[in-house]
């Protein structure tokens, strides 16, 4: 029998990981990323919740976006959804498929970013996967967040009379990828150039409502992320929960840089509505706690807004101009397909 003593040599995917992965996985259920799974006790009483989400490179974000801001920007979208269930993060896997061209500068700044956002959201690296791919650079991440058992807040709990309330401002993202795919919008809109990045930043970095999710989890009847726009979320929600909405317009909270654009170009009103990327969340609350609500959102320092109530329907979101009327989209709502 021949025994070889040569040691037994790091391939370049393992001196990958360990250089720009292993650090991330904090958690001890991750253990180091020397095992081929993790293990993740949830705490006494609780559900785990589960989410998966990705980005593909031409698709998701531009080619040319910065490395650390694509690393936050999906593990973000995940960490919004498990928001709007009501969870707080427990840790995350992720699956990055490289292209041949992708240098150690970029995979240094994905890392920092990957890592600097874990950190600020208590939500570590647990584990995953690196390919390489022909095919453009994509990032699939799956989230895990926990929260007391059955207390998930679910898209079908809307109830007749219930208020709608939705986070932050819309139609921002939107705005600001086609400011992305033109240059020229900005001098149309009459934006200046700190408009202008605003509304570009919040495309590229999405601000996950963590912060509310004991809130909403104690408070809302139904809560979604709002990924696909408001108008095609909440039907979801609506259709789901055997109700329908009416929204009026009018209050649908918009950043300054978004007026600005509207009331130069008014047909921006269903991009804003429905062209996604939002990343807040819409959700329905009892009138008996609807206060409630609003006050915890305003200490955590989330601006909440309440925008419509729930009827009678089978699934219709209605969105109601100053007179009254609904508006009719061409295209209400994201979709790849």
């Amino acid at each position: 029998m021949i025994v070889s003593r040569r040691p037994v040599r790091e391939s370049a995917e393992d001196r990958l990981i360990a250089r720009y992965f292993q650090p991330l996985a904090k958690h001890p259920g991750s253990f180091g990323l020397l095992d081929d799974a993790a293990a993740v006790s949830p705490p006494p009483g609780c559900d785990i919740v589960l989410k998966t989400d990705g980005v593909i490179s031409g698709v998701h974000f531009f080619p040319d976006d910065p490395a650390d801001a694509v690393a936050k920007k999906v593990l973000r979208m995940n960490l919004s959804d498990l928001a709007a269930k009501g969870a707080a993060p427990l840790g995350f896997l992720m699956a990055l498929a490289l292209p041949q061209d992708v240098d150690e500068k970029w995979l240094k700044g994905f890392a920092e970013g990957l890592g600097s956002d874990a950190e600020h959201y208590g939500c570590p690296l647990l584990g995953g996967d690196t390919d390489r791919t022909p095919g453009p650079l994509s990032v699939s991440i799956a989230a895990l967040g926990s929260l007391p058992h059955g207390t998930m807040v679910r898209r079908c709990g809307a109830k007749v009379s219930d208020h709608i309330v939705v986070t932050g401002t819309i139609g921002d993202a939107a705005l600001g990828l086609r400011l992305r795919r033109d240059a020229r919008a900005g001098g149309r809109w009459n934006l200046s150039q700190e408009m202008q990045e605003h509304l570009m930043q919040r495309y590229l970095l999405p601000q996950p409502r963590s912060a509310l999710a004991e809130a909403v989890r104690r408070h809302a009847s139904a809560a979604i992320d709002v990924s696909d726009g408001l108008a095609g979320d909440l039907a979801k929600l609506c259709r789901v929960s055997n109700v329908s909405a009416d929204v009026e317009v009018a209050r649908v909270p918009m950043s300054q840089p978004a007026r600005r654009a509207l009331g130069s170009e008014p047909g921006l009103l269903e991009l804003i509505l429905s062209g996604g990327d939002d990343y807040e969340i819409v959700a329905t609350v009892g009138a008996d706690r609807l206060q409630a609500l609003q006050a915890e959102a305003a200490t955590a320092g989330v601006p909440l807004i309440d925008i419509g109530r729930v009827g009678v329907g089978d699934g219709e979101a209605r969105f109601l101009d100053a007179g009254g009327k609904p508006l009719v989209f061409a295209r209400p709502s994201f979709s790849h397909f």
